[in-house]
């Protein structure tokens, strides 16, 4: 019997190839919103960060949210996105 292809994305802080499941995703939604997937299936463009605070500190630092999705993203934002990673730690 086949193995089951376990998909993996990249995170944007650390930049490392890891299983989808070890990752949180986080979206844009149509709208313009950008928050925390926990499903991993809400509508949007999305992007993947490890559950640690470092790699978001890292992503902020090098843009890389701003990048991926092609708009500025304010500080309270940021904020927003660390308080709710860490109480998912």
């Amino acid at each position: 019997m086949a193995e089951k292809k376990i998909p993996l994305r990249m995170c944007i802080g650390c930049a490392e190839h890891k299983p989808k499941k070890e990752l949180v995703r986080i979206v844009k939604s149509p709208e313009g919103e950008i928050f925390v997937d926990l499903t991993g299936r809400k509508n949007g463009r999305g992007a993947y960060i490890c559950h640690n605070g470092e790699c978001l500190k890292k992503a902020r630092k090098t843009r890389k949210l701003e990048r991926t999705f092609s708009c500025e993203i304010s500080d309270e934002i940021y904020d927003r996105l660390e308080g709710e990673l860490a109480g998912k730690e």
